[in-house]
């Protein structure tokens, strides 16, 4: 598959991760039942499949290898906090103050994960 074609799908599965964040973050603030509904389960889960399955294909088409690159290994990091910190605010947090900190640390985790990818340095604005 085409290099270009890949970061296309990877671009666009972002945007819709954060879209879909964004908005089981606000069901997750307005106590709605919406965020318990099958296909908010089930349709974020396949759009993250889908951008990380572009993003490794990415990768071997490139040639790349992450403990190569170092912004590589920082936006898998950041993935890593992400998913944690978005799991905290959406399922595990026990109170919805922990919650509400969870979703914001996640939203400035995406933050510095797309600065990265676009700067592709560890500490974006620090060459």
């Amino acid at each position: 598959m085409d290099y270009t074609l890949l970061r296309a799908l990877h671009i666009a599965t972002v945007y819709l991760t954060l879209i879909l964040f964004l908005l089981r973050g606000f069901w997750m603030l307005t106590d709605s039942g919406l965020l318990n509904a099958r296909w908010t389960r089930i349709v974020p889960h396949i759009n993250d499949t889908l951008l990380l399955t572009a993003a490794i294909a990415m990768l071997v088409v490139a040639g790349l290898n992450p403990m190569d690159q170092p912004w590589l290994l920082a936006k898998i990091i950041g993935l890593l906090v992400y998913i944690g910190l978005g799991t905290v605010a959406l399922k595990r947090g026990k109170t919805k103050s922990t919650r509400i900190l969870a979703l914001i640390a996640a939203l400035g985790v995406f933050g510095y994960i797309i600065a990265v990818a676009i700067t592709k340095q560890v500490i974006p604005g620090f060459a």
